[in-house]
């Protein structure tokens, strides 16, 4: 049996890197160094002017069910106030903006399509 060598202590950096996730980072060393220490935490934002996900979102989903998978704890943070504003991206048509209620049901059918790729609840990897 020929045994894989693994560049990486983490689990979490070999599976990103088997992956192709990784491109580069400023200090390999440090953050494989720091996640191979014990549990770590991560947060992704996302901004819920819409009801779903999109294609666009699912390396950093992909990313924060590894790093929950590999023991650390995942936070998903969806902000509203980023939806009750125009879009900045100079595109030639702003966002239209959103009513609290609108942004609540946009966020709650966020969270159910994170939570096919999370385990949320109040276990100490359990994303928040």
């Amino acid at each position: 049996m020929v045994r894989k060598m693994t560049p990486y202590k983490s689990d979490f950096l070999n599976i990103m890197s088997e992956r192709g996730f990784i491109h580069q980072c400023s200090n390999f060393e440090g953050l494989d160094g720091l996640l191979a220490s014990g549990p770590q935490s991560a947060y992704c934002g996302y901004d819920p002017t819409g009801r779903s996900l999109h294609v666009g979102h699912l390396v950093s989903i992909m990313m924060l069910h590894w790093f929950q998978k590999c023991g650390h704890k995942p936070y998903t943070l969806v902000g509203g106030a980023t939806a009750m504003i125009g879009d900045p991206s100079f595109k030639d048509k702003t966002r239209p903006l959103l009513t609290r209620e609108d942004i609540q049901s946009n966020v709650a059918s966020i969270k159910e399509s994170y939570s096919r790729f999370l385990k949320y609840g109040n276990g100490a990897t359990d994303a928040v």
